[in-house]
């Protein structure tokens, strides 16, 4: 499963956080894969996408950085996925 995270750095401060992360790595548990991630131009907030097929990872992560990020996680898919998930639902054309 992919899950989208939107990481916003409290008080708007990307510093400790990048410190932490130079300092300690990402520290994801065995089983939560990193697969990229995307910085807003005011340096404060960080999108990544990470990849487990155990959600409960997510959270024993976060743990280890929630006293510098709010974290939004949310389950996403592949747009060819989403495509036919839909597909029975659609109209047909006319």
């Amino acid at each position: 499963m992919l899950y989208m995270v939107i990481e916003r750095f409290k008080n708007r401060d990307a510093a400790p956080v990048y410190r932490r992360f130079r300092d300690e790595g990402r520290m994801t548990p065995e089983g939560l894969e990193y697969v990229s991630s995307w910085v807003d131009t005011r340096l404060e907030r960080c999108f990544q996408i990470m990849e487990t097929a155990d959600p409960n990872l997510m959270s024993e992560w976060t743990a280890k950085w929630d006293d510098i990020v709010d974290f939004e996680i949310v389950p996403i898919m592949p747009s060819q996925d989403a495509v036919e998930a839909i597909r029975s639902k659609l109209q047909p054309d006319t």
